[in-house]
């Protein structure tokens, strides 16, 4: 598949499989490993992705939509897949057909999806328990038993799993964390005693499955580290192993120019150059997902040497200072590492007041990605012209 401009993204999958292998190492022997796939694997390629872990050992794959799970089945994966999201009653059948594993956690949906299925069909199901994240999920200890004895007695539905999420388990100096364990314990202990025993129970996101490897039960939910990023900046000094990044973003200098002073660069004029100086073009903006505010305080990789942006973000190009005059054509790397020098995800969200997750996450599908394993090209996808 060809691209035709020149910005793209590199996914290195050995990158994801070696990520895959250290949590294996760290996790206990009996913890299954959830590639969480959902946003199109955080920016990344969900089918890619998806394939790298299982090759390296994860077992089950997690989606937030119904969607992504279906898509995933059509592109081929077979493995379990779990929807962590709300799904309408209406499209349980569609579960039912793909074997896709739903979240629940309303009595009411229960009943609606029941009637959507006939004698003999019956769904995998996840009951989500509100432990502290106030998101989804049944709250009480008792609509958690209604809703585990409506699955039990329910021929439609197979209680294949329950869970719950972290709200501050990347935190270092949180209580939090503490109290949303022990309270999914003591749901994990009644739902026990009312002869229901659920064949997985999880809570372990990156950051827990970081932290607390022995406290996860069964299936351990890695979503961010997997793509090599750190889940909070905290954490980076706790690590019990290197993370790989996965991913790079690049581009090439389209135009190069001398401006005088005076001279303005890009809406607004903003910016004023004060000498004489060099301006570079290139063909990347915020409908790429790379968004205005990295121009405020951003730079990037061109000859091994740190630049900043010149002038406010287009919707497709962006400027930026040189050095010295450059040819077109000249590699310049938003993400990831050119001769000594790297500017990481981590960075990029640092000087835009957010999080790596979203760097990524925002990578639109006019971004080509290019996928590589062990240096290798296996496959350039250009989702505008997949079709």
């Amino acid at each position: 598949m060809n691209y035709y401009r020149d910005t793209w993204a590199e996914i290195d999958l050995s990158a994801i499989q070696e990520n895959i292998a250290s949590f294996r190492k760290h996790l206990p022997q009996k913890t299954n490993i959830m590639a969480v796939v959902k946003a199109n694997a955080y920016g990344h390629g969900a089918y890619q992705v998806a394939s790298a872990a299982v090759e390296a050992g994860a077992t089950w794959l997690s989606v937030a939509l119904m969607d992504e799970a279906i898509a995933l089945r059509k592109q081929g994966i077979e493995e379990p897949i779990l929807v962590m999201g709300v799904t309408r009653p209406s499209d349980v059948r569609l579960a039912y057909e793909w074997k896709i594993s739903l979240t629940v956690f309303q009595q009411e949906w229960l009943h609606e999806a029941s009637k959507q299925l006939v004698d003999g069909e019956a769904v995998n199901v996840h009951l989500k328990v509100d432990t502290g994240m106030g998101r989804i999920g049944a709250r009480s200890f008792e609509d958690i038993q209604q809703v585990a004895t409506t699955i039990a007695s329910n021929p439609h539905f197979i209680f294949e799993g329950m869970f719950t999420h972290f709200a501050t388990a990347d935190e270092l100096q949180s209580e939090l964390v503490d109290q949303q364990f022990a309270r999914f314990e003591d749901v994990v202990d009644m739902v026990r005693q009312m002869g229901v025993e659920p064949t997985y129970l999880h809570c372990g996101n990156s950051a827990a499955s970081l932290r607390f490897p022995t406290k996860l039960f069964n299936i351990a939910r890695i979503g961010i580290a997997m793509y090599g990023l750190t889940p909070s900046p905290e954490m980076k000094a706790v690590l019990p192993f290197s993370l790989k990044p996965a991913l790079s973003l690049h581009t090439k200098l389209v135009h190069v120019k001398k401006v005088e002073p005076g001279d303005t660069v890009s809406y607004g004029a903003t910016y004023v150059a004060l000498k004489e100086e060099w301006i570079g073009t290139l063909p990347i903006g915020y409908a790429d997902g790379w968004i205005r505010r990295y121009g405020e305080n951003g730079e990037v990789l061109v000859q091994g040497k740190r630049t900043r942006f010149a002038g406010r973000i287009c919707m497709d190009q962006s400027m930026i200072q040189l050095p010295h005059e450059m040819n077109v054509g000249e590699t310049v790397t938003l993400i990831g590492r050119q001769g000594e020098a790297e500017i990481s995800a981590d960075d990029v969200a640092r000087q835009a007041m957010t999080i790596n997750y979203e760097i990524s996450c925002l990578l639109t599908a006019r971004v080509p990605r290019i996928y590589k394993k062990q240096g290798r090209i296996l496959e350039k996808m250009n989702a505008i012209l997949n079709f």
